[in-house]
């Protein structure tokens, strides 16, 4: 599945719409506030399915802040008072938001592209994974552990980290949530929490592997990826805030 979506040669992408019709690429360029956005993003999704408003990729931070997934554990939270604790719609565990942290709310509409859960989650990691390749770093999927997580291996031993987070919901085929990459966010903020509710491994992000990637040129790499395995954008505005 990954090769092909990864394929430079696929045309049109593996996962793109039936009418190659552009997705919107919004940025926001200041912190954004976690209950807000999410009204936000749950409105606009709304609109998609409606037929009222199209596709949109927004791309955010937020202050810093733990989120729980529909799977969250309650021992995994193991300091509540450390940052503000948000519930989630989204597929998966806790997790955690903060500066530094690449959010990409991804609302697409599943009934134009291909009505397969499975599939929109590996083009997902494959999204990651093509991003990530521009800076000559190898993302990996593991079975069982939804997300793209960086092997570093040094003189008889080796250890997985994860480098960007995966958590979707769908409603009426559109998706929302989405992925978060760590570009340089500050990595003890992960320790309030079992990330993703896995214990035997870490987090990374590309500054901690050597990579002195600023935020611009990370988005650079996740808009060409973006449209190698979803399809063409364009320029668009954040949704209005909610709240």
């Amino acid at each position: 599945m990954l090769d092909h979506l990864l394929n430079p040669g696929a045309s049109p992408p593996i996962f793109g719409r039936d009418d190659a019709a552009p997705a919107g690429w919004a940025v926001s360029t200041t912190p954004v506030p976690y209950p807000q956005a999410v009204a936000a993003m749950e409105a606009r999704a709304a609109a998609i399915a409606e037929g009222r408003a199209g596709e949109l990729v927004w791309l955010l931070e937020h202050p810093p802040l733990y989120t729980a997934g529909v799977s969250a554990k309650s021992g995994d939270l193991l300091d509540a008072a450390r940052f503000p604790v948000f519930e989630s719609g989204r597929g998966g565990q806790y997790t955690y938001h903060g500066p530094g942290q690449r959010v990409a709310y991804v609302m697409l509409d599943l009934g134009r592209r291909k009505k397969d859960v499975r599939a929109f989650v590996a083009a997902l990691e494959a999204w990651v994974i093509d991003a990530l390749a521009a800076f000559n770093l190898e993302g990996q999927i593991r079975e069982g552990r939804v997300g793209v997580w960086v092997e570093r291996k040094g003189a008889g031993w080796s250890r997985e980290d994860k480098i960007a987070a995966i958590g979707v919901k769908l409603r009426r085929w559109v998706s929302f949530h989405g992925v978060s990459l760590n570009v340089e966010p500050d990595l003890s903020h992960f320790a309030g929490i079992v990330p993703c509710g896995v214990t035997e491994h870490g987090v990374t992000s590309l500054v901690d592997q050597g990579l002195p990637v600023s935020m611009a040129e990370a988005d650079a790499a996740l808009k060409s990826a973006f449209e190698r395995v979803f399809g063409p954008v364009e320029a668009a505005e954040p949704p209005p805030l909610i709240g």
